[in-house]
């Protein structure tokens, strides 16, 4: 792959997931838990506290701008508008991955936003798999040279198998996750890119010294239908992984780890879900991009839309704050239900 070739596809993947069909018929299962409601909750939406604490840090609310791009002259201006808006939010943001700027250091300045976000919670992100071809400490040195909390490595199978040009050879992963985890001087959280993590997965991130996982399961954006696009055999895939829900549920059954829940959330209910199925960030990613293409603005008026649902579901739940929105009860349906049947223990 040449380096104009990572600039250049990270260009394309932005036009397809604002433009193209980047979803499937598969839902991420928000759908099918249900909240039991609270006609007579004893609060006020004023009391409600959505605060919390992620890798160290203060947020005001659980909510994760979760990766999108990097790596091209788009993704700066949709880089600089969503940091801007996750600080005057409150809310921790990700960045796409830093691939590009690791093979062209001038693209360096289309990731760097401390000098928008000085104070929240930001997340690098580079290829788990660039480990096993030859990345290795220095590149590690450059992802977190653009000032970062915490550093995402992103699994994607998935997505290499259906990309055109992807990478094919993972053996060796599980060795070279320890290894950037005892290197990587950060916070290591492990996320997968749309096709979910699984109990037994998760039990391995956690044996590897990761500090904490994203499910960023089934349901959202579907990279092996964003690789069609591009001419890759992603239609065959496209309802290939783990719903973002049962996913959820596994990794918060198996591992003790916080988590971020990312993958088809659209407004504050799914976040409000999210946290009580033991979700300890809510990570959205799609729903922001359009408006990040406009202004930072646009970008914090759906911020504010959807930690206010989330406060609002906090309400009908009578929960005060986001450890007794974990509390409550919920009742399970259809394929969620099924699937915790089948997988989970009592």
């Amino acid at each position: 792959m040449s380096n104009n070739g990572t600039q250049n596809r990270k260009a394309e993947h932005i036009r397809i997931c604002l433009d193209g069909q980047v979803t499937n018929g598969v839902k991420p299962g928000f759908e099918q838990v249900m909240i039991i409601h609270k006609a007579l909750p004893e609060l006020n939406y004023s009391e409600i506290d959505t605060s919390c604490v992620f890798l160290g840090k203060k947020l005001k609310a659980p909510i994760l701008i979760s990766a999108m791009t990097g790596g091209c002259e788009e993704a700066k201006k949709i880089n600089k508008n969503l940091a801007t808006a996750a600080e005057r939010c409150g809310v921790a943001f990700g960045l796409g991955s830093q691939r590009a700027m690791i093979e062209k250091p001038e693209l360096s300045d289309t990731y760097y936003v401390r000098d928008v976000a000085p104070t929240t919670l930001v997340i690098g992100n580079i290829g788990l798999i660039q480990f096993t071809l030859g990345y290795g400490k220095k590149q590690m040195e450059a992802a977190r040279s653009i000032g970062l909390d915490a550093l995402a490595l992103h699994l994607n199978p998935l997505q290499e198998m259906c990309q055109p040009e992807g990478d094919k050879q993972w053996k060796g992963c599980r060795a070279a996750l320890e290894e950037a985890c005892a290197m990587a001087g950060l916070p290591i959280l492990v996320k997968e890119t749309g096709a979910g993590i699984s109990a037994e997965t998760a039990k391995l991130i956690e044996q590897a010294g990761a500090a904490a996982i994203d499910v960023s399961g089934c349901g959202g954006t579907n990279f092996a239908l964003v690789e069609a696009a591009r001419g890759g055999n992603g239609a065959t895939f496209h309802d290939w992984g783990i719903p973002t829900i049962c996913s959820l549920m596994e990794v918060r059954q198996a591992v003790r780890l916080p988590l971020v829940c990312s993958g088809g959330l659209q407004n504050g209910i799914d976040a409000a879900k999210a946290v009580a199925m033991g979700a300890n960030l809510a990570g959205i990613a799609r729903p922001l991009l359009k408006p990040a293409t406009e202004s930072a603005d646009a970008v914090e008026a759906k911020l504010n839309q959807i930690i206010g649902e989330l406060r609002s579901a906090m309400l009908l739940a009578g929960t005060r704050n986001l450890e007794q929105l974990r509390q409550v009860k919920y009742v399970l349906t259809g394929q969620v239900k099924d699937w915790a049947d089948q997988r989970l223990t009592a």
